[in-house]
């Protein structure tokens, strides 16, 4: 609400988000893939348990990733959050409703419980979503579009 209005030809995504989207999806998507095809190796566990800590995971890596995403190019994620009360509302009906599915909605989400150092490992492998919100946010994006360096260079080939 700070900036003027984008036109009708302006990218839905922009450069800041592509910037600060793809570290995360690349981070996500390793750990979950770590999880479904060595998981149950890792952590000792039967399939039904590896897949509730890949759920688990992917969900708090979410509400983790979601305070990066309050201020795409500030580094501090936290300032002001006291005072954003929807938010921090959001974050806690999301937190409640996953502990609640994982631990006592065995039958509707097809999960399993978890252990005490279970939950400490998605926590903390979550959390890591923060410094890498916050490196990434030390990355200059340039002024003029990446993708338009592309449309240039077809301009060129054509």
């Amino acid at each position: 609400m700070e900036k003027p209005p984008v036109g009708r030809s302006a990218p839905l995504i922009t450069d800041i988000m592509w910037r600060n989207l793809l570290p995360q999806a690349f981070y996500q998507i390793s750990v979950l893939l770590i999880f479904q095809f060595r998981g149950k190796s890792i952590f000792g566990v039967d399939d039904k348990e590896k897949d509730t800590l890949i759920f688990n995971t992917f969900v708090l890596c979410q509400v983790f990733n979601e305070f990066n995403a309050r201020k795409l190019e500030k580094r501090n994620v936290f300032k002001g959050i006291h005072r954003n009360k929807l938010f921090l509302g959001i974050i806690g009906i999301t937190v409640v409703l996953q502990v609640l599915m994982v631990e006592f909605l065995k039958k509707f989400a097809d999960t399993e419980r978890l252990n005490l150092v279970q939950w400490g490992v998605c926590i903390g492998i979550a959390a890591i979503s923060w410094p890498i919100g916050w490196v990434v946010k030390c990355i200059p994006v340039p002024e003029k579009p990446i993708f338009s360096y592309m449309k240039d260079m077809r301009r060129k080939l054509i």
